[in-house]
């Protein structure tokens, strides 16, 4: 039986007083021994994520990665910068990343690739936006971005990788997918690695994001499919983090 992992990405948000009062409140709550749980702070936070939840249960990653080891890249953050901090995922082609930094799929798979070499963890992200459902889009969208990294690092890749499905136009607007559509797309995507692989499509976690909330989230995780999430917004605050988790069965 596959774990269910809750993971927080607190994108471009927080202060250490912040950071400090939360993850207190995340250390302090009864555990759930079959919930993994993570948080993705930004790069400054991650000295203090590391002091706060070392030897503990949470995990912790960073939102993204230069695939170069080192050199002129001025403002961004290698793969072993990350290890020193002792980073275990890493988030790559956030949908953020994508659209507002113009990351392409080719960029997305470098990204993967390094992590993967680095002994990270990736978090891959896959979906489409709206203009894109609407033209029933979504499966040749998420195919072909799956596609890219699957071409670079192939299925041996995601023995150590999550993949997250966030429909772009769920995400931040307080829009949700139904639980029948994320699931038709966890399943598609489950089937398209089962097609190749069985045990690494067994395995693979595949995680649902966008608004997920304590009041949708028992729903979504009761999926076949649906491994998990990838909050938000929600895992700004102990409490509503914490009702997300709570509402694995």
């Amino acid at each position: 039986m596959r774990k269910i992992l809750v993971a927080g990405n607190w994108k471009m948000h927080g202060s250490t007083a912040m950071v400090q009062e939360l993850l207190d409140s995340l250390l302090t709550a009864p555990a759930r021994a079959e919930v993994d749980m993570a948080v993705f702070p930004p790069f400054p936070y991650l000295p203090l994520a590391q002091s706060l939840l070392a030897d503990s249960p949470i995990a912790w990653g960073a939102q993204n990665l230069n695939p170069a080891a080192q050199g002129a890249h001025t403002g961004e953050v290698s793969a072993s910068m990350l290890l020193e901090f002792g980073c275990r995922y890493v988030l790559v082609g956030h949908s953020e990343r994508r659209t507002l930094y113009g990351e392409t799929d080719e960029d997305v798979a470098d990204r993967f690739e390094r992590a993967l070499e680095a002994g990270l963890e990736p978090v891959l992200c896959v979906g489409e936006t709206l203009e894109e459902r609407e033209q029933d889009r979504t499966e040749e969208v998420v195919d072909r971005q799956l596609e890219a990294v699957i071409g670079r690092s192939g299925m041996a890749g995601f023995q150590r990788a999550v993949v997250a499905y966030e429909p772009v136009w769920a995400i931040g607007t307080g829009r949700t997918a139904s639980p029948e559509q994320a699931q038709a797309v966890h399943a598609f995507i489950r089937d398209k690695f089962a097609s190749r692989d069985g045990i690494i499509a067994g395995q693979l976690r595949i995680l649902y994001g966008g608004s997920v909330k304590g009041s949708n989230a028992a729903d979504l995780f009761a999926r076949e499919d649906i491994d998990g999430g990838l909050v938000g917004g929600a895992s700004l605050k102990a409490d509503d983090f914490l009702a997300i988790r709570d509402a694995v069965a």
